[in-house]
């Protein structure tokens, strides 16, 4: 037997689900994975302070805790500075990518002479080795020029837009476009109520994809020079330094950094497109 608390009912249709038991439902979905996360730092806790591996540069999770606590914000390297310094780097970049990216994809999407021309560019552009790339950005823009990380991230974010929107703009129900001809409906109508909202998916899931993109493409880049004020500077430093628990420390947050980044974008999605399978889940 149901309860009320589990589904209510819907007049006319079956019981459905309510807010409190969906959450509950994830909840114990993703129960397995925290165990095993919480597990997995309890050993290596353990091991870390029991074995005393030496040669091995990898200090305990409470080290590098205290490591994180103690240069958040003063210090030899302040981490949250860095994070920040970073952060603005990465959406920069991912700003100028994903502009030019839709500007591109509109354009192949509706000539096809643009599509033959800009296309294989577009691949070029993402076959590029982000190594070889950062220090010829750093050279053009200027070693201690945000604008030359972002650059290095705008190239890397670039060719997972211009695909997946070229995709959802040309990838349309044959019968809806169909409809919409037959009603003599004009090429920007049919963009603008049957294309763009094809595309909005398309387009978030390469947005999402470009948030881990982003700050790849900003550390890389800042590991070839630049403001010792950044993650990936001081990430270079700190284990030059041998002071690896400051090491960990700025990587674990540039993890902890990328993960908010990723969850800010799909909250924008469920606000933009609430109505698309991929936001409702299982709800029906």
């Amino acid at each position: 037997m149901t309860t009320a608390l589990a589904e209510r009912r819907v007049p006319g249709g079956p019981p459905r689900e309510s807010r409190v038991a969906r959450w509950v439902g994830r909840a114990w979905f993703y129960l397995p994975a925290v165990v095993v996360f919480v597990g997995t730092i309890a050993l290596w806790e353990i091991v870390v302070r029991n074995v005393q591996i030496r040669a091995f540069p990898l200090p305990a999770p409470t080290q590098i805790a205290d490591a994180l606590q103690q240069n958040w914000s003063a210090g030899r390297w302040p981490l949250s500075k860095a994070a920040t310094a970073t952060l603005f780097e990465a959406i920069g970049g991912l700003a100028i990518g994903t502009t030019a990216g839709i500007g591109v994809a509109f354009v192949t999407a509706r000539f096809t002479t643009a599509r033959e021309l800009l296309l294989p560019l577009s691949i070029g552009a993402g076959a590029v080795p982000i190594i070889a790339f950062a220090p010829l950005m750093n050279n053009w823009f200027g070693v201690l020029n945000p604008l030359s990380k972002m650059m290095i991230v705008a190239v890397l974010v670039f060719f997972p837009v211009v695909i997946n929107m070229i995709r959802g703009l040309t990838q349309v129900d044959p019968a809806a476009l169909e409809l919409m001809r037959s009603y003599a409906s004009s090429e920007w109508a049919i963009l603008r109520k049957l294309r763009v909202p094809n595309a909005l998916p398309y387009f978030f899931t390469a947005l999402k994809v470009g948030t881990t993109l982003s700050l790849i493409g900003a550390i890389v880049g800042e590991y070839f020079g630049g403001s010792s004020e950044v993650l990936g500077r001081v990430i270079v430093q700190s284990a030059s330094a041998l002071r690896f628990d400051v090491t960990w420390a700025a990587i674990v947050l540039s993890a902890a950094t990328g993960i908010v980044f990723y969850l800010a974008v799909v909250a924008i999605e469920r606000l933009v497109i609430p109505w698309h399978a991929s936001v409702r889940g299982h709800e029906p």
